[in-house]
């Protein structure tokens, strides 16, 4: 396991080489999620967080599990229910008979990786207890406010198929996500990996071995601070941005969190091929999973059955992109 100073920086070089280290790892245990898992890593590496929506049973939950183990990260899972209360979340004051006060108590939210399982069972006020703690790393309960471990992420899960007993992420929290990702059913040569991994390991929960630690991760994502992104990228992400917002079959566009976010997973998604710079195809390749959940449809493209992700791509393609970067790009963006 590698492990540095939180205050370090590593080689362009050095980041790729551990990306790659960590999906392998992280590939062994979890089968045919090669591309999801790539997306959700160039999140983390940017500093955002994860949902994952798909049907049940595809691996979700082991795949956040996994990359916890492989990153380092302290990780702590919580299965939403309709009765969890916020306090169930961020912890509670509780009272200490022996000293006559009332103590904090931390909930599972105190750690590096959190995992809210099936996010859409739970009440929208329970919901929204994660706000704060995914932007601005902190909790406040009874007016005091208390930091959260760095890095700290969330990676949630939600089941799309099912509406009795579940209530939708509201706007304000979709948006919190950097990234929605769909990991989509397996080839069949993938179920069969499957299958046969779950025979080799002769028990039913695997694990993979830590590849950095915790301090490393804080590194690598100092280091994603460093890549340099052209103007003509920028107004590239604008461009996609602004397309949704006159979008016959969309209603609310996305904001400008939806262009930062696109040039933040596209800065990420450079460091792990190597590269210093973001090139257009970071951004395409970036757009469907940081956009699709930042806008909504219609009510009659709804009902048509239009879905966002088929919206986005349709954008990508009528968009005009910038021209290529070359490797000649300086390492960092010049300050006006």
């Amino acid at each position: 396991m590698t492990t540095t100073s939180p205050d370090a920086q590593l080689s362009i070089a050095e980041v790729a080489d551990l990306s790659r280290r960590i999906l392998d790892e992280v590939g062994r245990l979890v089968v045919g999620m090669r591309d999801p898992l790539e997306l959700a890593l160039a999140s983390i590496l940017a500093g955002g967080h994860v949902l994952f929506e798909d049907v049940p049973g595809l691996g979700k939950t082991l795949a956040a599990r996994s990359i916890a183990q492989a990153t380092g990260l302290d990780f702590r899972r919580l299965q939403c229910t309709p009765d969890l209360l916020p306090a169930d979340i961020t912890g509670s004051f509780l009272y200490a008979p022996k000293t006559s006060e009332f103590v904090f108590r931390p909930g599972p939210v105190f750690t590096g990786l959190f995992l809210a399982d099936e996010i859409n069972r739970t009440s929208p006020k329970t919901q929204s207890a994660l706000l704060e703690a995914m932007a601005e790393g902190q909790v406040t309960v009874e007016g005091q406010s208390f930091p959260l471990p760095k890095p700290f992420h969330v990676i949630a899960t939600s089941n799309p198929i099912e509406y009795e007993g579940t209530y939708a992420l509201p706007e304000a929290q979709l948006d919190r996500f950097m990234v929605r990702l769909s990991v989509g059913y397996p080839t069949r040569q993938g179920e069969q990996a499957v299958l046969l991994n779950r025979v080799d390991r002769r028990r039913e929960v695997g694990s993979v071995e830590a590849v950095i630690s915790p301090e490393t991760l804080l590194a690598m994502q100092n280091t994603i601070e460093t890549v340099h992104v052209d103007p003509d990228i920028a107004l590239y992400c604008v461009d996609l941005v602004t397309a949704t917002r006159g979008h016959r079959d969309i209603q609310v566009g996305a904001s400008p969190r939806g262009a930062q976010g696109l040039m933040l997973v596209g800065r990420a998604r450079a460091v792990m091929d190597g590269r210093d710079f973001v090139a257009p195809e970071d951004i395409k390749a970036a757009a469907v999973p940081v956009l699709a959940h930042r806008v909504s449809l219609t009510p009659q493209a709804w009902a048509n059955g239009v879905d966002s992700a088929g919206v986005i791509r349709g954008i990508v393609g009528q968009v005009a992109g910038p021209p290529a970067v070359g490797e000649g790009a300086p390492a960092v963006a010049a300050r006006p």
